[in-house]
């Protein structure tokens, strides 16, 4: 976590260890060494005040903070954000780093309200100005020269010759006399209509299939009536609708496939069967796709019907493969966006599968092959929706093993995400799981995507981490779809050396067409300074985007390498940065001493944290619940990616009068302070929320005052027995305890990204979440890895041997 302004002091910390057998362990005071509960709070306070200028030479804020960022030509770090700030000249430097040169990009980054808006631009029939040489689209940082005849490209620092109808007189600066009413010449991040050049097809609003597992497994956990409510909520609710042009298909399957005529003038939909799901096809075209407000009475009418369409038939076995074949060709023309429930393992037609996960492999040179796809069907309908602009959203609720790894593939090669249920309860989960495909399908979302990445002379892009499909090296990636919850990571090699003199600038260019059918590029542009330096590439690195690309790079080669072998390579990474600094950029360098740089006090602790994720940790893991998070991890923004590795915790039974509520003198919402991630920070007899950004539990201890729960549950409740386990909310009690807490369950839940915000019962000694709280105490010692004081121990002995090597 970088911090706000990156301090020239370097931090210390005494962490002699004792000889063997002198005592109980290393002194080190836990609460000397460095917190990432402490510098998240001193960030969000100073950014509660400030807001943070792109162009000055800062350090973004830490990832979790809520800040407003003032483009002044270099892109907000929402969109964006370089491993270091300051960009070494050579790859000499940077290799005696060993820090990696990254860009972490979030195209759709959602904007605060007091945030600039993204200018829409239109150049006509000709489209924006281009470099001739590099093709870099017209920026703040190109220059105008000879009158404004020519402008000198920043990337490639080629003298292009500036079209007629672009072209404008310069002042005595070279400035040019138009600047000001020219939105690409002075913000960063701007989108650019294009004309038909760009097409792949004529771009028109985007098409949905929703396809709905109606299986035994599905109906008896209710999914076809909630998948249903989630539809309705999605079109009708008071948040939701699409753009005016938008259609919609509606698909339903078991061992074979039923479609629906929704066409307005029939009196309710017709239903299609096709039996041979080996070789489908799409029974009808007029009337499989609608507009959903002309057809708004059969849609709902359908939606109403569905859960007692199937409720005596429970046909087990879900042909997920041959879905997979019949939305594709639903929409090979257009490109669009599938919504998919799955209840099982996929056993019948194309594409079946078989139970493939044995804890016997696990730990063993067999356990990576659980990690990939086990069918090449899969592979392949991801390519296709990729190239053909269509992205796959899989909602998975298993009882069993159900190969994530494979199922999963396509999601991860067309853009997509997964959501997975596992022990989905539905009074429990099922208002989240509404909550969340309502949330997929009203998200700012492009298809038929490609994307492009341009950088200074002197370096070339090396390799791209997340959910696309990637068809050949030097190719731009597809995205079937992105969305405003979707990040890409850009590495970068060098071929050359950069100018010390000159800044170093990257420029990423997202060709899409927009939900209401609007063909544009989306370009950000961003700058850093260049230096021959150590110490300078270290001071202003940041944290947030170098954990990003360790996790992802980590998790790239699970398929690949055995995790015994990543978690060894994580640790000798951050031995390695840590030593290299310590040699050639700290001040002092005593012997006793553990020396981390400001910018990266909390990388020993973060790490540690990805060590523990489910998809790395050691011990027993069954194989979806790997391969979910790590392909959550592959394609998280940074700012879910630092809360998913350490969680945000309070306590309930200690909140002050004003948290909970606005702060008048800053405008900012007032959250409790915060808990380091350790269960020796909880009180006794105290309650408390721990949120990762992807669940939400509640914490209640064995011995908890009676007037707390009441205060909390209602008159009724004083012991923690009398609360419902499958509670999903706090209910709307008039104390002032109760409105503190429903505030602060608002406030988290509007900082949420896809997933929404479901209290889980994790009461002490009575519910078995209590394992998942105690496995989210980061700082502790569990699964399998040391706690924090040990880890950071074991970095500093490392660091000292590497040194006397």
């Amino acid at each position: 976590m970088a911090p706000a302004v990156a301090p020239s002091k370097q931090a210390e910390y005494n962490s002699t260890i004792r000889p063997v057998g002198a005592g109980a362990g290393p002194r080190v005071d836990p609460d000397q060494i460095p917190s990432v509960v402490t510098v998240r709070e001193l960030n969000q306070k100073y950014y509660a005040t400030h807001m943070y200028p792109t162009m000055e030479k800062l350090c973004p804020p830490v990832a979790t903070t809520e800040y407003c960022a003032v483009d002044q030509g270099s892109s907000n770090p929402k969109f964006g954000r370089l491993t270091l700030c300051s960009v070494p000249a050579s790859a000499d430097v940077l290799a005696t780093t060993h820090l990696p040169l990254g860009l972490v990009l979030q195209p759709f980054a959602k904007l605060r309200p007091d945030e600039q808006e993204i200018p829409v631009l239109d150049f006509g029939d000709k489209g924006p100005p281009r470099c001739n040489r590099c093709r870099a689209y017209v920026n703040p940082f190109m220059q105008f020269a000879d009158g404004g005849v020519k402008f000198i490209c920043n990337m490639c620092q080629f003298a292009n010759t500036v079209p007629g109808e672009y072209y404008s007189p310069v002042d005595a600066s070279g400035r040019r006399i138009d600047r000001d009413q020219r939105p690409e010449l002075n913000w960063g991040t701007v989108e650019f209509a294009v004309p038909k050049g760009y097409w792949k097809v004529t771009p028109e609003p985007m098409k949905y299939v929703f396809a709905i597992d109606v299986s035994a497994d599905a109906v008896n956990k209710s999914l076809p009536h909630l998948t249903a409510q989630a539809i309705r909520r999605a079109l009708y609710g008071p948040d939701g609708g699409l753009p005016e042009g938008c259609k919609i298909a509606i698909i339903t399957y078991d061992r074979t496939l039923h479609f629906y005529n929704l066409n307005s003038k029939l009196s309710q939909a017709q239903m299609m069967v096709v039996t041979e799901v080996d070789e489908g096809f799409l029974p009808l075209m007029d009337g499989l796709f609608v507009d959903p407000e002309e057809s708004r009475f059969i849609i709902e009418d359908l939606l109403d019907r569905l859960e007692v369409l199937f409720e005596d038939l429970k046909v087990p076995e879900p042909a997920f493969g041959a879905v997979l074949d019949v939305a594709f060709q639903a929409l090979s023309a257009t490109g669009g966006k599938v919504i998919v429930t799955l209840s099982a393992l996929t056993t019948w037609g194309p594409g079946r599968l078989a139970f493939r996960d044995d804890p016997r492999q696990y730990h063993t040179e067999k356990e990576k092959v659980l990690f990939s796809a086990e069918n090449i069907y899969y592979k392949k309908w991801g390519q296709k929706y990729a190239e053909a602009g269509v992205g796959l959203d899989l909602f998975v609720f298993p009882s069993t093993y159900v190969d994530l790894a494979s199922v999963g593939m396509v999601s991860e090669l067309s853009g997509g995400e997964i959501f997975y249920y596992p022990n989905f309860v539905p009074q429990r989960d099922g208002k989240r799981m509404i909550a969340e495909m309502s949330t997929v399908v009203n998200r700012e979302v492009g298809y038929q995507g490609q994307l492009k990445v341009r950088c200074s002379n002197g370096l070339q892009v090396s390799a791209y981490y997340g959910n696309f499909y990637h068809p050949r090296p030097a190719s731009d990636i597809d995205l079937g779809t992105i969305d405003e919850h979707k990040s890409i990571v850009v590495m970068f090699k060098y071929d050359g050396k950069l100018d010390a003199k000159l800044d170093a600038h990257f420029q990423s260019a997202l060709l899409y067409t927009t939900k209401s059918g609007q063909r544009r590029i989306r370009c950000h542009n961003f700058v850093a300074g260049v230096t021959t330096q150590i110490k300078e590439v270290v001071k202003f690195c940041d944290e947030d985007a170098l954990l990003a690309i360790m996790a992802k790079e980590a998790v790239q080669h699970m398929a690949s390498d055995l995790l015994k072998d990543i978690r060894a390579g994580i640790n000798d990474k951050c031995v390695q940065i840590l030593a290299s600094y310590r040699k050639h950029g700290a001040t002092t360098s005593t012997p006793g001493q553990l020396i981390l740089p400001e910018a990266l006090k909390e990388l020993t602790v973060l790490l540690l944290s990805l060590l523990k994720t489910k998809a790395l940790r050691g011990g027993n893991v069954n194989s979806d619940v790997r391969v979910f998070s790590m392909r959550l991890l592959k394609c998280m923004p940074l700012d879910d990616l630092s809360l998913y590795l350490y969680p945000r915790i309070f306590g309930l039974h200690n909140l002050q009068e004003a948290d909970g509520y606005v702060d008048e003198s800053t405008g900012q919402f007032k959250m409790p302070t915060y808990v380091r991630a350790s269960l020796s920070r909880f009180d006794e007899g105290g309650a408390y929320l721990i949120d990762n950004g992807q669940s939400c539990f509640l914490w209640i201890h064995r011995r908890a005052n009676p007037n707390l729960l009441k205060d909390l549950f209602g008159p009724t409740v004083d012991k923690l027995e009398a609360l419902d386990p499958y509670m999903n909310e706090f209910p709307e009690i008039d104390t002032p305890l109760s409105r503190q807490v429903r505030n602060i369950v608002t406030y988290l839940q509007d900082l949420r990204g896809a997933k929404a915000l479901s209290i889980q019962l994790a009461r002490q000694e009575l519910d078995g979440a209590e394992y998942e709280v105690s496995a989210m105490m980061v700082e502790d010692r569990n699964n399998e890895a040391m706690n924090y004081v040990d880890y950071l121990c074991h970095v500093h002995k490392h660091i000292q041997l590497v040194n006397v090597n």
